[in-house]
């Protein structure tokens, strides 16, 4: 019949859509299981590092091209920790609600797989950094990866001291690029290590709190449990917050940045301090909420302003 080429024409065209959607599924689960969300920040916190690293002679010739090396390598291996990561807790992330659409739970891309394209990203990151820009930078990332998936991941299930374990390793970012800048870790990159690792706590605390049922029903002891856990929140969340706060102002007290950072410092660290406490005093999701936004802009903000305002 003359309508048969026409129906068999539309049939190899359904199919070649449901194909073309299939791999644009996976891709798309892949671009997922690197956590780009996450990555943006370890970037932030790596190019921030980099920038203060870099030696006073370069003041007039900036080696973007270094830094360019330095973001990919950090990012490459930071991708695959998230990767290898939620290999590890696969069976815990299907408790959750907030973790169930993950690729691997859902099936989009294969454990085989996704144990390859974690290693892979891992060790051609780690040798990437080698080979552009120095042996520290490298090690320091590794030391990174394997106390994140090795410390952090599993001391999740033990017990609620796991955000200070988990620091750690997230405070590794401005160290790797600062290592990748000059060689070497100075004072200054401590400071800077100092900054990102107290502010992981308010951060995950809001966090912790509003996903507490999840964690819960998968087994994470992220918050203990009883009476003594709106106390350890509120320490977890003011203290390291108030901290904070002297610590981003040493640059300014040093002379090593101007008036404009120590603004700035000053105005961020309050309002963080503010949302910090709201959040301690009311323990509510909307004030856990608001925490959180805070936090996501603080860390960026604060560091771009360091980073322009150094003298």
């Amino acid at each position: 019949m003359a309508t048969e080429p026409i129906l068999a024409a539309l049939d190899i065209a359904a199919v070649r859509r449901r194909r073309g959607l299939m791999r644009s599924d996976v891709l798309s689960g892949y671009w997922s299981l690197t956590k780009p969300e996450v990555n943006f920040l370890i970037a932030v916190t790596a190019g921030a590092g980099f920038w203060m690293g870099a030696p006073a002679s370069l003041a007039h010739y900036f080696p973007w091209t270094s830094l360019l090396h330095t973001l990919v390598g950090t990012v490459l291996v930071a991708s695959g920790a998230a990767t290898l990561n939620q290999l590890i807790e696969v069976r815990f992330d299907a408790q959750m609600r907030r973790t169930a659409r993950r690729p691997l739970v859902s099936r989009k891309i294969g454990q085989s797989q996704a144990l390859c394209f974690g290693i892979s990203l891992s060790v051609i990151g780690a040798i990437y950094l080698a080979v552009t820009t120095n042996a520290l930078a490298s090690l320091l990332s590794i030391f990174t990866l394997l106390a994140y998936l090795f410390l952090y991941t599993p001391v999740k299930r033990k017990t609620p001291l796991c955000t200070l374990i988990g620091a750690l390793p997230g405070a590794m970012p401005p160290l790797i690029g600062w290592a990748a800048a000059c060689g070497r870790l100075d004072g200054d990159a401590w400071l800077l290590f100092a900054v990102v690792f107290l502010w992981q706590f308010p951060h995950f605390m809001a966090i912790a709190w509003i996903y507490r049922e999840d964690y819960a029903r998968a087994g994470y002891l992220v918050l203990p449990a009883g009476k003594s856990k709106d106390r350890f929140v509120a320490w977890q969340t003011l203290l390291p917050s108030l901290a904070l706060l002297g610590v981003v102002l040493v640059p300014a007290i040093r002379g090593e940045s101007g008036i404009v950072y120590f603004a700035g410092a000053v105005l961020l660290g309050s309002a963080f301090l503010c949302c910090s406490a709201r959040f301690a005093f009311r323990m509510s999701i909307a004030s856990a909420r608001q925490l959180l936004f805070a936090s996501i802009l603080y860390l960026p903000v604060l560091l771009a302003l360091l980073a322009l305002d150094r003298k």
